[in-house]
């Protein structure tokens, strides 16, 4: 069997010793290379693979327990899913489930979606996050919750960065990365690209930074219009060609001992503001 490449609806493999594509599967979990050769990545939890159904993502195969009573989720899941099905050895799929306790009963192998701006739908309400080159695996899938629970219409990751389908990114977003469109940007320029083809459209978007010396308090400016809400790199905060081309730099305000904010809580603070402001407005449905 290879991976990745599903013979059919409703088969049914076994996988009991460290074959090809074991060792295929054992690499999405630390190479990203390897993922995005092999256009996969590993998805693990129950709400991770659960939301990764629901929406309709591509999920390639289902891994599951070689001769393991399963409950009645797994069960579900396994008749509903459209690739392979993969009986795995318990010692090998343990392995795979991202736990040091606990033998997963469901690992899935989704597909890679494109990296394309065009997937974030835009409009006059639209609220996009970019994230300049993060370190932190975790710190992305935070974001990506973050995003999904404040109405945030996609998250653009930008330059040299962690990977936000490393399973500890996926694990982070607990589900929300199958909610929200991510996309991985080359640099900067892609980016301002894309904003100067919306603005040439004639939706006004405003690209907006954060960082402690901002010039106003994020609360005093107004994020209900179309905006790119920027949140800079966890140790270096955002790049100089980000500062130049930002409309305005907007800080949080922070008391207490703490110097900074992480990137992650930084970025759900302005998210949580920017949904405030929008429920506010008259006529808002919130």
């Amino acid at each position: 069997m290879r991976a990745g490449r599903p013979p059919g609806t409703g088969r049914t493999l076994r996988v009991t010793t460290r074959n090809a594509s074991f060792q295929q599967w054992s690499a999405l979990l630390t190479n990203r290379g390897k993922r995005q050769r092999a256009g996969e990545f590993l998805v693990q939890g129950v709400r991770p693979i659960t939301v990764a159904m629901e929406r309709g993502w591509p999920v390639h195969a289902l891994l599951h327990p070689d001769g393991v009573p399963l409950s009645r989720w797994a069960r579900d899941l396994l008749d509903r899913a459209g690739g392979t099905r993969v009986a795995v050895a318990p010692d090998l799929l343990h392995e795979l489930g991202g736990k040091d306790d606990d033998l997963p009963e469901l690992v899935a192998v989704a597909g890679l979606p494109p990296d394309r701006l065009d997937r974030i739908p835009v409009g006059p309400d639209a609220l996009v996050v970019v994230f300049d080159r993060p370190t932190a695996p975790g710190n992305i899938g935070t974001l990506v919750r973050s995003a999904d629970a404040f109405g945030a219409a996609g998250l653009v990751v930008v330059g040299h960065a962690a990977d936000p389908y490393d399973p500890r990114a996926v694990r982070a977003s607990t589900g929300s990365l199958f909610a929200v469109p991510v996309v991985r940007a080359g640099s900067h320029r892609d980016v301002l690209d894309w904003v100067a083809a919306l603005r040439g459209q004639g939706l006004p978007v405003q690209v907006l930074g954060t960082d402690e010396d901002g010039e106003v308090e994020i609360a005093e400016h107004d994020l209900t219009g179309p905006t790119v809400l920027l949140v800079g790199n966890e140790t270096a905060g955002l790049s100089a060609a980000w500062r130049q081309s930002c409309d305005r730099m907007l800080r949080i305000p922070i008391a207490g001992s703490a110097s900074s904010l992480n990137a992650a809580t930084a970025g759900t603070v302005a998210l949580y503001e920017a949904a405030r402001q929008r429920r506010a407005r008259p006529g808002s449905p919130g």
